[in-house]
């Protein structure tokens, strides 16, 4: 089993910038890809991807952030990082980290929130 513990959440203002950690443990060695994902809050909306990265460092993101996040992972530290940058309040959600196995299984953080005020 994988653990992935997120953090680096908070509340800033419009146009400012956080970064998001998610910190992997236990059998690492099953994980390809790994992502971050967001549920906004209020009605029960799917999570959607925010970006993802390959074991490779291949990156996507989803249109809405590119420009603007940035996805990095240090293998040494079994950790990846989402660097966020002009953040907007329609970027307010709960964001979750995400790790895909050579089983094709996944593995889900806990959520830590950003909340981005006007």
């Amino acid at each position: 089993q994988v653990q992935l513990v997120e953090s680096g959440g908070g509340l800033v203002q419009a146009g400012g910038s956080l970064r998001l950690s998610c910190a992997a443990s236990g059998s690492i060695f099953s994980i390809n890809a790994m992502g971050w994902y967001r549920q906004a809050p209020g009605k029960q909306r799917e999570r959607e991807l925010v970006a993802h990265i390959s074991s490779g460092g291949e990156t996507n993101y989803a249109d809405s952030v590119k420009g603007r996040f940035t996805i990095s992972r240090d293998n040494a530290k079994n950790t990846v990082y989402l660097q966020m940058n002009s953040l907007k309040p329609e970027d307010t959600s709960v964001y979750y980290c995400n790790a895909v196995h050579s089983d094709f299984t996944r593995s889900w953080g806990q959520g830590t929130q950003v909340t981005v005020s006007s």
